[in-house]
């Protein structure tokens, strides 16, 4: 992608109430998957989703992304989003009816059932976001993400528009966005024509439910340091074998919560 002559992350962007494709003069194939996001900084988006594959996948129109520009429902004469928190307390939190009217617009023309197009926020309170929900996700439509900024969002939007609340993990970051970015990124590239090779996502980290074994290339040696014997001796059943071990012996010291769910599941088909 570094043979572009301008990266989509600085279109400029311009507050809007409809949604607004980041790449209007690209052709989308039909159907194609789309992620509308509802967000303050529409000027953040694509970002590195324009570059590499999915930027690739985004230009041949494998997939789409739409903004929606939160300010553009806000009230007053300064189009304020946001109040304090009813009851009291620190911060500020964004208002239900602005962001019910960005919520409805993001509905238009999409299916109104969450199975086939779920409507997500980006939240640190959340069900944390992982491998099995990235793949879910990229077997759907489309999604709406929001993203949260400031306390969070008013509770009652949340139970109205039936939203599911996700997180990247144990950690709170300033806004969304990225963590949008994230979620499109990681559930892009599950689609057919993204990466090319179907095999490089069965191999990756979680695929599996392990974290991928150790890779290597050229040099064969490198500071003292030499490639395993065994993937250079061609036998490709005793490579995939070391692998294997590799992947669990990795998990096992590093993500003890995943190896304890890797048992279990392989107890309960071996059962």
């Amino acid at each position: 992608m570094s043979d572009r002559p301008k990266s989509h992350g600085r279109l400029s962007i311009r507050p809007a109430a409809r949604p607004r494709d980041l790449l209007e003069d690209q052709p989308a194939l039909a159907n194609a998957w789309c992620a509308r996001v509802i967000t303050l900084f529409p000027e953040a988006f694509p970002g590195v989703l324009g570059h590499s594959l999915t930027g690739r996948a985004l230009e041949e129109g494998l997939w789409r992304l739409e903004t929606i520009h939160l300010r553009a429902f806000g009230v007053g004469r300064h189009r304020n989003v946001d109040d304090t928190p009813a009851g009291g307390g620190a911060g500020m939190v964004l208002r239900a009816d602005v962001l019910g009217a960005a919520l409805d617009r993001a509905a238009e023309g999409v299916p109104s059932e969450h199975a086939r197009w779920p409507v997500i926020c980006l939240s640190p309170r959340g069900r944390r976001f992982d491998q099995a929900m990235a793949r879910r996700l990229s077997q759907t439509e489309g999604i709406t993400l929001i993203c949260g900024r400031f306390e969070g969002v008013d509770e009652r939007v949340l139970e109205e528009y039936a939203v599911e609340e996700v997180s990247l993990g144990d950690f709170v970051l300033s806004g969304g966005e990225i963590a949008a970015q994230a979620v499109i990124d990681a559930t892009v590239r599950l689609m057919p024509g993204v990466l090319g090779n179907a095999a490089s996502v069965e191999e990756e980290s979680h695929s599996a439910g392990l974290l991928e074994h150790p890779q290597y290339t050229r040099p064969a040696e490198w500071r003292g340091r030499r490639i395993p014997d065994v993937l250079m001796s061609g036998h490709h059943g005793e490579i995939a074998r070391w692998r294997r071990a590799q992947a669990e012996a990795l998990t096992r010291a590093r993500r003890p919560d995943l190896w304890a769910a890797y048992r279990a599941a392989r107890d309960d088909t071996e059962a």
